[in-house]
C-alpha cells in the first residue's frame, strides 16, 4: 500500500456537486465501463445528472461526504435512504491509500450515531465487491442486472 496521504472527509456544500458526480462519472467510466453494457452506462449517467437526484440533495435527503487533499475532492461517498451507500468513488490516482475505507467508515459512525441505524447497505459494482468484502459487508444476494447495471446487493452490520 502507499504511503497515507493527508486528507479531511466531510459532508459536501451545494456549490461541491458538480465535482462531485464528475468524479463518479470519471471513474466509472475508467474502472468499470468496460464491464456494464451500453444501456447499464447510459443508466448510470441519467442516474448521476437527474435534476431530481439534485433537488434531493439540496433539500438534505441525499447526502454526499467527500474526501479532500488540498482543497480537491479525491474521493466522495452518498448516502440514501439514510442507510444505503448509493455511490462511492475514488479518484484513480489515489487508489490503495484508505480513503475508500475512511470514507466508508465516516459514512457507517454517521448513520450509527446520527441515524440511529444498525446496518448500512450498497449495490456494489463488480469492481467493488472485493473491496466491501474487506471492510466486512457480506452478500445478500447473486450479482443481478437491472436496467443494464451490475450489481450484488450486500450489508454491513453497524
Amino acid at each position: 500500500m502507499d504511503e497515507e496521504l493527508p486528507y479531511e472527509i466531510r459532508f459536501i456544500n451545494r456549490d461541491e456537486w458538480e465535482d462531485a458526480m464528475g468524479l463518479a462519472w470519471k471513474t466509472f467510466l475508467e474502472y468499470e465501463g468496460d464491464v456494464y453494457p451500453p444501456e447499464g452506462i447510459r443508466s448510470f449517467e441519467d442516474f448521476i445528472t437527474d435534476s431530481a437526484l439534485k433537488r434531493m440533495f439540496v433539500m438534505e435527503a441525499y447526502q454526499i461526504m467527500a474526501a479532500f487533499r488540498e482543497k480537491r475532492m479525491v474521493g466522495m461517498i452518498s448516502l440514501r435512504n439514510q442507510t444505503h451507500i448509493s455511490l462511492l468513488f475514488v479518484d484513480g490516482r489515489y487508489h490503495k491509500r484508505g480513503i475508500g475505507r475512511a470514507l466508508i467508515m465516516s459514512l457507517a459512525s454517521y448513520v450509527k450515531e446520527q441515524n440511529g441505524q444498525k446496518r448500512l447497505t450498497v449495490n456494489a459494482s463488480p469492481y467493488g465487491v472485493g473491496f466491501y468484502h474487506r471492510l466486512g459487508f457480506r452478500d445478500l444476494g447473486s450479482e443481478k442486472q437491472q436496467d443494464g447495471i451490475i450489481f450484488t446487493p450486500m450489508v454491513l452490520e453497524l
